[in-house]
């Protein structure tokens, strides 16, 4: 199983669409948020069932907030990471993970990618695939991969 982790495209979709062409086709899209409108876009580039949840910058917006759901035996919690302080650290979103007994939590909002793998949970923000803030300002985006034994591996990705 594949999954493609995006977040923070704000309206300027060029980079994902590249990556969804040039390095799909996925099992499933992950959208963590600040999609600004695209949400019609997004789930057409897909070819795949597409969760997302809205980001700060997503006024109006009638998508969820949050969402829970499972890629193989995981569960996932699915936030933009903002009402968690996730600007300041990760540990109020990890015990905040931990309290809802989930596996995995995938955000964004920082515009720059974790992979962190914990013993407990694990934490994935895959950056911004429009406009990333890390040291290198790559726009960037993870690819999960779920192997023949349901082992969960993530590739953390820059758009050329």
């Amino acid at each position: 199983m594949r999954i493609l982790i995006v977040s923070d495209t704000h309206r300027h979709n060029e980079n994902y669409l590249k990556v969804v062409e040039q390095a799909g086709p996925f099992d499933m899209v992950v959208h963590c948020g600040d999609v600004e409108g695209s949400e019609y876009i997004i789930n057409e580039a897909a070819g795949c069932p597409v969760m997302m949840v809205q980001g700060n910058n997503d006024f109006f917006s009638e998508l969820p907030r949050e969402r829970e759901f499972m890629i193989g035996q995981y569960k996932v919690w699915l936030t933009h990471g903002h009402h968690y302080y996730i600007a300041m650290n990760t540990e109020t979103i990890k015990q905040e993970g931990l309290a809802r007994e989930v596996d995995i939590i995938m955000c964004g909002h920082t515009h720059k990618p974790v992979i962190d793998i914990g013993k407990d949970i694990t934490l994935i923000n895959p950056g911004s695939i429009s406009y990333p803030r890390q040291e290198n300002r790559k726009p960037s985006y993870v690819l999960m991969e779920i192997d023949g034994e349901g082992q969960p591996h993530y590739t953390l990705n820059y758009v050329s």
